[in-house]
């Protein structure tokens, strides 16, 4: 049995032309509900919206950051739980804000009456809170202080190969970092025969 392998190489092999996070956009199930909250709650404007458009729904801007609501009253159809008081899980999809005073946060949402779970991250010695809450169609919002923390590039982790490990890995880069760099390593040498 012959395998052949057939290498696609990209000769332009530059990023996209990207800049930032334009919006996110979420269904609910009603648009005045959401537009209090997302005003209220989270401090984003209400912006005009394209006339063009033939569905019920409403633009916010803030903090660099577009939110689009598009009303659907059907919500339930794709969600079935979106009515239920669900958990509020940490590991659930999010979107996560920057903040720069969590317990300024966390006094707002009891003000409110809504709630939230906390959650501690902490890497060599830097700690970061979150606070986690639902919008009033259940999506999780996320409002931390993650900047914290640096952003290390995964390639420039020095690769330490597991069986080698008489130590923890080095601070700038966990075990995590250390599994993927040896994956890659890995499957580079399968793929150079």
């Amino acid at each position: 049995m012959r395998m052949e392998i057939e290498e696609v190489v990209n000769m332009e092999a530059q990023p996209l032309p990207l800049l930032s996070l334009n919006h996110v956009s979420l269904l609910c199930r009603s648009v005045w509900d959401s537009m209090k909250f997302y005003e209220d709650v989270l401090g984003f404007v209400p912006i005009k919206r394209p006339s063009s458009f033939k569905f019920t729904g409403a633009w916010f801007y803030n903090y660099g950051i577009g939110i689009h609501l598009i009303e659907n009253p059907n919500i339930h159809e794709f969600d079935s739980c979106v009515n239920e008081l669900r958990p509020i899980n940490p590991k659930d999809n999010h979107i996560s804000f920057q903040c720069t005073d969590v317990e300024l946060v966390k006094k707002r949402l009891e003000e409110r009456g809504m709630r939230y779970v906390t959650a501690v991250v902490e890497e060599g010695g830097i700690q970061v809170d979150q606070v986690f809450f639902h919008d009033p169609d259940g999506y999780m919002i996320e409002l931390c202080n993650c900047d914290r923390i640096p952003i290390i590039p995964i390639s420039s982790c020095s690769f330490k190969p597991r069986q080698s490990f008489k130590k923890t890995a080095p601070y700038k880069c966990g075990f995590m970092e250390n599994v993927m760099m040896e994956t890659l390593n890995t499957d580079m040498i399968n793929f150079s025969f």
